[in-house]
């Protein structure tokens, strides 16, 4: 009879202690953009028109955090606090969809409610053979030259909270928020609606010097091939300015071989 009578509100309990278990979590959307440059296309500082296939990305150690004072990325520390993880190697299409396409969603995670205003992680050398593969073409004064470019060098981000039109991160219980990797490949090939007197297309490469190494009309190359061809200088400025991809939306990070991306390019 006494386990009768205490079984029902023993069970209501652990019913209730388990909905308020269950009510601090949320749910953390966390997605890679490489902005309206990847989707859209642009016009490179010495005037290209890019217009991009395929940007595929191999990323792995995606993790957010929220910490608490704000993360300073410009130190290059690891950002410490309550965390989630995507697991294993993931291969984005950061051109995929429209133009107007979503940034793309790598994973849904459970997460603890709160602001994750913190994300790091790494672009990796994966099964396939490449960090970052581009794909498309680019177009100038008559001339289209298709290019498919492999580069394998190993990446690793930092980065504080998302800056843009709105605050990210947010995660209420039982509501799902959003954090974004952004990819500036305006850093690499520069802009041609931006003053060339800015630092941003003062370090960018362009494509002239890629154009120079297509081979009957067309370039492809792996990163060792651009290291062979290339001048000393072209090719540190590509491999400096690949350092540099890596953002919160304008928010700068700090990458392990390269420095704080808000060095010399905004």
């Amino acid at each position: 009879m006494v386990f009768r009578k205490w079984f029902p509100l023993f069970f209501l309990g652990s019913v209730l202690f388990l909905t308020a278990c269950a009510s601090e979590n949320g749910q953390l959307e966390i997605r890679a953009n490489g902005e309206d440059f990847v989707r859209q296309g642009f016009v490179s500082k010495d005037g290209w028109s890019i217009n991009f296939d395929q940007v595929l990305v191999n990323l792995q150690a995606v993790t957010a955090y929220q910490t608490d004072p704000p993360f300073d990325a410009s130190t290059g520390n690891t950002p410490e606090g309550e965390n989630v993880t995507v697991e294993g190697l993931k291969l984005v299409d950061l051109a995929a969809g429209d133009a107007e396409a979503d940034p793309i969603l790598l994973e849904t995670v459970e997460a603890t409610a709160g602001q994750y205003n913190a994300i790091s992680w790494e672009m990796v050398n994966g099964n396939d053979g490449f960090t970052l593969h581009l794909v498309g073409t680019a177009e100038k004064d008559g001339t289209t030259i298709p290019f498919d470019i492999q580069i394998d060098q190993t990446y690793r981000y930092v980065c504080g909270e998302f800056v843009g039109d709105e605050r990210k991160g947010f995660v209420d219980p039982e509501s799902t928020g959003d954090v974004e990797m952004t990819f500036h490949f305006d850093h690499v090939f520069g802009d041609a609606d931006t003053d060339m007197s800015e630092p941003l297309n003062v370090g960018a490469l362009g494509f002239d010097p890629l154009a120079t190494l297509a081979n009957n009309g067309t370039l492809t190359v792996t990163q060792a091939d651009l290291e062979a061809g290339l001048s000393d200088e072209d090719f540190a400025t590509l491999m400096d300015t690949l350092g540099t991809l890596g953002h919160v939306g304008e928010g700068h990070c700090f990458e392990a071989e390269n420095g704080f991306t808000g060095h010399d390019t905004e």
